[in-house]
């Protein structure tokens, strides 16, 4: 017979084990998107202790509704290899485009990732970074309810040798971090440049050319990096995000 308690119990113990072992961590990502998500699968593949954390309920970021609710989105020659490589079907449209069903790729990417060893917490927003001596060394956490509510609930913190700012086009880890520390990431304009208007080609080009270290332990991914150093969006095509995401995995295990 089941008891209620006992439930209850094994819910308490596993969630407070499993952020025990985050506390103190090789990466810390913010956001469950495609690039978060690719980026944690290879650098717990590695053995890294990396953590993720969704505001959110669910995971993938933008790629369950495909395009405009249309469950399907691309990806082109590069991105399809990626996918082969983490065992993802696609299907062939057109020379050089590939498609998939959306919640098979988010699905995929989820249970690739928790396989290979990444912790993840959904519902848990990273509302501020840990600075110490002018280096991210951390996230400030709360639930992604307090967030949404504006409720004064005090947050609890991890630390984390590098973040990744995963979070999508709001670029939340950045934009905190310059706002409320008054950081210049370019020379030309004070904080983020910002997102640009649509062109694919460049903004699949530019999301992984855009990965890289944006301040002292913290480094971009995806959107999060066109949004702060300045990059064209590219709508359903996935294939950037993936890259990036692994792009990030390899210089975030480099610096390591």
């Amino acid at each position: 017979m089941l008891d209620e308690t006992i439930i209850t119990r094994a819910i308490l113990n596993r969630w407070k084990q499993k952020l025990e072992e985050a506390l103190d961590l090789d990466l810390a990502i913010a956001g469950g998107g495609p690039s978060g998500l690719v980026a944690g699968y290879f650098l717990a593949r590695e053995g890294k202790r990396v953590a993720l954390f969704e505001k959110r309920l669910s995971l993938g970021g933008g790629v369950w509704g495909g395009g405009m609710m249309m469950n399907e989105v691309v990806v082109q020659d590069e991105g399809r290899e990626l996918l082969e490589e983490l065992g993802v079907r696609s299907m062939p449209f057109e020379e050089g485009y590939h498609t998939l069903d959306s919640t098979y790729l988010v699905c995929s990417l989820v249970t690739r990732a928790i396989e290979a060893g990444l912790s993840i917490f959904n519902l848990v927003t990273a509302e501020d970074v840990v600075l110490h001596d002018g280096r991210v060394s951390g996230l400030v956490l709360n639930w992604g309810a307090v967030e949404q509510l504006q409720w004064p609930i005090d947050p609890l913190t991890i630390r984390s040798r590098f973040v990744l700012d995963a979070t999508g086009h709001p670029a939340t880890v950045v934009s905190s971090l310059c706002r409320k520390n008054g950081i210049e990431l370019t020379t030309a304009t004070g904080g983020m440049i910002g997102e640009m208007p649509m062109a694919a080609e460049d903004g699949e080009r530019h999301a992984v050319e855009n990965t890289r270290e944006a301040y002292p332990g913290l480094y971009v991914s995806g959107m999060a990096a066109n949004a702060t150093f300045g990059g064209y969006r590219m709508g359903p095509v996935f294939g950037g995000m993936l890259l990036s995401g692994r792009k990030a995995a390899a210089e975030i295990s480099s610096a390591l």
